[in-house]
């Protein structure tokens, strides 16, 4: 009996795209932006947005040693610490920077939650103060991964417009509203030490002011990248 023979069967070749081939869409370049500005700038509405609506974006959980306020969640908003617990990662050498805030409460970056993502080319947003920053300055110049990647911007906001919008938060006492104002005058002197500075008018042209910014710091990093490759 003869073997049966397998029909074969017919596939239609593609159709020809006209257009050519298709580009990849590049992955966007890892950065790690640093934001500060007076309590009320919108730094912290600004991180969550980026981070919400921008490709590939995370925030950094800092550590703090004030208690949440409400609606707050550890681990999520913040690691919230007691004083000895804060000591002891001092001690332990496991921040990246810390700093005393509104004279009261410190705040600080663990190394690990920014170095390991940007190692595996994750981009990060995170807000601190002007004393943060600059110890982020200062890890920067002995660690070559942090100094490719890091910009500093920082939100700028007339003074008499950061009371009415503290008023309006209605969250502080006149005496700490005073005393974020003067904190806020300090602040306001370390504005030419910033690679970016954002005119705040509106939440919305802040955040298009901001996207306009990590582009350009994309665009920066990925030609670090591809000079250090080659």
């Amino acid at each position: 009996m003869p073997a049966s023979k397998a029909k074969s069967k017919k596939v239609a070749a593609p159709a020809k795209d006209s257009r050519g081939p298709r580009r990849r869409k590049a992955a966007p370049a890892p950065v790690l932006l640093v934001l500060a500005g007076p309590a009320g700038s919108g730094k912290t509405t600004l991180c969550e947005r980026l981070v919400a609506e921008a490709e590939g974006f995370s925030r950094v959980i800092t550590s703090t040693t004030r208690p949440p306020r409400p609606g707050e969640v550890d681990g999520v908003h913040y690691h919230f610490l007691s004083p000895a617990q804060f000591d002891a990662k001092v001690e332990a050498g496991e921040f990246l920077e810390w700093a005393w805030v509104h004279q009261k409460n410190r705040y600080g970056t663990l190394a690990s939650s920014v170095l390991g993502p940007l190692s595996e080319g994750r981009s990060l947003v995170i807000n601190v103060d002007v004393q943060g920053v600059e110890n982020f300055r200062m890890a920067a110049r002995a660690n070559p991964l942090l100094a490719q990647h890091l910009a500093t911007v920082f939100i700028n906001v007339p003074l008499d417009e950061l009371r009415k919008r503290m008023e309006t938060r209605g969250q502080d006492s006149d005496e700490e509203i005073a005393r974020r104002l003067g904190t806020a005058e300090r602040e306001l002197r370390e504005i030419d030490r910033f690679d970016f500075v954002i005119e705040s008018t509106t939440r919305d042209r802040d955040f298009k002011a901001l996207l306009a910014i990590w582009c350009k710091v994309q665009a920066r990093v990925r030609k670090a990248m591809t000079m250090t490759t080659q």
